[in-house]
Parts: C-alpha cells; structure tokens; sequence
C-alpha cells in the first residue's frame, strides 16, 4: 500500500516541501530509503523501527521502501524521522490515508518513541503556510517557535503516542474538534520593551566625537572603526550602539528569528527574536566560525549579527584572514558558500563596529610612552588591509579621557533615548527617500545611486575636488564620504548636503589617513 506525508527542509535560509514516500508490499522483508540522502537520514530507519516497536506497533515482514522527493535535493538532518513513521502507519493501514490530509509533519525520534526538538522549524512552517497548508504536527520543544507563523494550525507533540492520538479518527470525527492551536493563540508575546537595556550612552563621560560617530553610523547602518589607547571608551560606545538603533519591524525580526531557527539557536522561552542582535567574538574564532559553512553548512557569526551590530573588539589580533573574510559581506550583504553537496545563501546585513589600539602596547604615537619599533607598529596595523578599510564608512581616533571629564558631573550626559529619536526621525526620512528603490539606508546606495541622491553644486563640489586630491581617496573612499556626508543631512534635517556636512564626513577619515595612509 502507498502513502506520502508532507514535511520540509533547510538550504541554507531557503526552505522546500518534501513528500516522505512510503510504499509497502509483500517479499521479501527490507526496509530501503531513497531520495539523495545523507549520512544522519540514511539512520532513520533504524531510529524508526525501534522507535515503533517501542511505542507497541510492530513491522511485519514486509518490503518498505521510504522515498523523500524530489530526489534532487540532498536531504540532511534529523527531521524526517516522525513523517516516515507516520508515512508507514498510513501505509499498514494503522492511519487513514485522509488522516494528514493538508497538513506539514516534521520531527526527530527517539528509540523510545520520544519526538525530538529539530532545527529549523520557522522557515519551514513559513513555507508550508505559502503553499497552503493548514496544519503543522511538530515537537513539543518547536511548538511556539512554529507558532510564530500567523494563519496556520500548529500542534506539538512530545511521544509517537499523542502523535496517534492526534491522527486516528476515533479520536474526532472533525479536525475542529481536536484541540489544535491556531498560531494567534500560542503567538510568542514580543518583548514589552524593546529598549531595556543595562547599558546607555548616559553612561558614557566625554567622548563627544565617538558619540556623534556612533550617533551618524546607527543613522545611515554605516560601518564604524574606532581607534584609541586603551580604556578610551571604546569598547563602552560599541556596546551602547544598540541602544539607540530603532527596534526591529516585523519583518526584520522574521528575517533574523529565521537565522537563529536555522543555526537551531531558538528556545521555547525565545522563540521570535525582537532586539537586534549584538554579537562580539573572541579574536580566536575560525575564519569559518566567523563566515560560516562547514561540512553541514550553517550561518556563522556575520550572518547572526543580520540586522544588528557585528563587534570585533581588538581587531588587529583576529587573525588576517579573518579579518579579510569581511570584505565581501561588508559590500555585498550576504555570504555565499560553495559545497559539493550545493551553494549555500547567508543573509550578512549587519553594521560592522570594530574597536583598535594604534600599537601592540596601546600609546602610539606618543612616542614618550610607546615602547613599540616602527616595524611592530606597522606590522600591528597591516592586519588590516586596504580593501577592508575602503569598506569603512567612518574612522575615529578615541582620545584619553582626562581626569575633568571622567568626574565631572556639571553637565548630564545626553542618554540613548534622547539620541534613538534623532536616529529615527533620520531613518524615516531615507525609507521615504528610497521607498521606490527598495532601499533604507544611506549607506545602500550603489555608484549610479549615489549621483542622484547625493547631489554636490559648485562650492561643495570645488571643496571635494580638493579633498580628493589632497588625502589621495579611492573611488570607493570617495563615495563612502558622499553617503555619510548625506546621512549627516539628514541627521540636521536638510534636503541638500552641505559643505559643513561633507566637512564633518571627511574628517572621520582622518584616523584613517593618521595610522594607516602614511
């Protein structure tokens, strides 16, 4: 007897429908899969068999043979256990054919009949709400994650048990009357406030041109290097940019709870991710830890920091390929990876934050206090390349904080709140601009884009002729200061960029020139 249940998979972020074929007849007794498959479903079988046996259903001797079509997509992981199972309980006869009828099964299982939490669940309950389908049977462990999804019937199921339970129609003559959850009722409340967090720029002591760095980079998601002895405020500036971005919109918050579904990196207590994420590796991670891939491929940190802020604290002591890795994903806001068994898509569209000393010792140029040779200082400072540098919107130098500034309390501290609000008024204004290109911020726009909306008249045009002669800019440099210069308008409010606009643009490439364009 034939039977097939609909379940699903990951490639990459991209997710597809399979259909668990499963065909029993007489002869003699085997148990075959086919479907282009992988080392951990190629397992299944036993898992399964085992799993039945346990849980009181018995396979006869019989010919079974499971195919998970298309059979052009290689098939990995651990969730197609419960639909095979289910696929030969309908195919013996156990379950009627109807019994699944529209409706998405997916789930790993125990040898004792136990149904395991499985990555991914999101993008596939997601995919099977597009095509139509009305009811989703996942682990108990994935229920409020798949319940994410608005429009769709979701059920989480702990045992092969409840899973009978569920299916048999003894159980209900109407699917309404079994105690199914739509994804309203079990939606996932976001967080009350987007915005608690520990840490605000109020805590931050002097530092005027690393808050206005920060400030003009969360506005236009440009990427942002800050350089400066240690104990500057560096650090603390990175980690309070979050604080003043605007919160993620619903779709944003899919994008990035579809990531973390994937990298199986979302809990029943998180099940939807709802403030941008702030990630901040050690200066070890692996250049693929940082990418992302492997033999099974997943995203890496880059792709985890989507929507959110990539830190790389102490960048000169990630190791030159690493730090090299940046370059295609800082311009291109993805990450393509490459394997035998496929190519692989990673969203990347982070804003790069990266915090340096000038020296191994930390006090160049203060040549008083730097015990550093010129060949370690320029050594220190080759880790990171030109190409990389080019991608940089905005270089800073952190001065030491003097003792005046670190104990005053005369003036307070202008807090995230009060600088979010500016941030946001200055977003809403490119979203309008770039509404009919798809764009939503200043640091998007391409080469042909940037002569449109970037539009200098003479004074200003004179005034960067000089500067582009004088600091010696690449193209790309060149244009970088143009989408900053417009993302500082917009900060003041006004239509055309002004030469006080492209003044403050260039001058957070100073630091850029100062170290590393001698």
């Amino acid at each position: 007897m034939f039977s097939t249940v609909t379940t699903g998979m990951v490639c990459g972020i991209r997710s597809f429908l399979v259909q668990a074929e499963v065909d029993t007849a007489a002869g003699f007794p085997c148990f075959q899969m086919v479907g282009y498959l992988g080392s951990e479903v190629k397992e299944a079988k036993e898992r399964v068999g085992v799993a039945l046996k346990n849980a009181g259903i018995k396979l006869p001797p019989m010919h079974i043979t499971v195919n998970l079509a298309p059979a052009d997509l290689r098939k990995e992981g651990n969730a197609y256990d419960l639909p095979i199972a289910v696929g030969i309980m309908k195919s013996l006869g156990i379950l009627k054919e109807e019994s699944t009828e529209g409706m998405l099964v997916i789930g790993e299982l125990g040898l004792s009949g136990e149904v395991k939490k499985v990555k991914g669940i999101l993008p596939i309950v997601r995919k099977a709400k597009e095509e139509g389908i009305a009811y989703c049977l996942v682990p108990k462990e994935n229920e409020k994650e798949a319940a994410v999804i608005h429009g769709i019937r979701v059920i989480g199921v702990s045992h092969i048990a409840q899973v009978l339970q569920c299916l048999r129609k003894e159980e209900g003559k109407e699917r309404q009357e079994r105690k199914w959850r739509t994804s309203e009722e079990n939606r996932p409340e976001a967080a009350e406030n987007s915005f608690d967090f520990r840490e605000d720029f109020s805590d931050l002591n002097g530092q005027a041109v690393l808050r206005r760095a920060a400030e003009v980079a969360a506005a236009g998601f440009h990427h942002l290097l800050l350089i400066g002895p240690p104990g500057a405020g560096k650090t603390m500036t990175a980690k309070r940019i979050p604080t003043i971005l605007p919160p993620l919109t619903e779709e944003e918050s899919m994008e990035v709870s579809t990531i973390y579904s994937v990298a199986g990196m979302l809990s029943e207590e998180l099940p939807l991710i709802t403030k941008r994420p702030f990630l901040s590796p050690h200066h070890t991670i692996s250049p693929q830890a940082l990418a992302g891939g492997g033999r099974f491929p997943k995203p890496g940190v880059i792709s985890l920091a989507h929507r959110g802020v990539l830190f790389l604290d102490e960048l000169p002591e990630f190791s030159k390929t690493a730090i090299d890795i940046l370059r295609q994903p800082l311009e291109e806001k993805q990450i393509h990876i490459a394997r035998s068994s496929g190519t692989f898509m990673y969203p990347a569209d982070c804003m790069f934050v990266g915090a340096m000393n000038p020296c191994p010792c930390g006090n160049y140029p203060d040549l008083n206090k730097c015990g550093c040779t010129p060949y370690e200082v320029q050594r220190y400072l080759g880790h990171i390349s030109g190409p990389v540098l080019d991608r940089v919107d905005i270089c800073v130098e952190a001065p030491k904080v003097s003792f005046h500034e670190l104990t005053g309390t005369t003036v307070q501290n202008e807090s995230s709140a009060r600088i979010r609000e500016r941030v946001i008024r200055a977003r809403i204004i490119q979203e309008k601009r770039y509404r009919e290109i798809g764009h939503k911020f200043n640091s998007e726009l391409t080469v042909g884009e940037i002569r449109h909306f970037c539009i200098l008249e003479g004074k200003e045009k004179a005034f960067m002729e000089k500067i582009f002669e004088k600091m010696d800019l690449s193209a790309r440099a060149y244009h970088r200061i143009l989408k900053v210069a417009r993302t500082i308008a917009d900060l003041e409010g006004e239509e055309k960029i002004g030469k006080t606009h492209l003044s403050e643009a260039v001058f957070y490439r100073n630091a850029e020139q100062k170290y590393f364009r001698k």
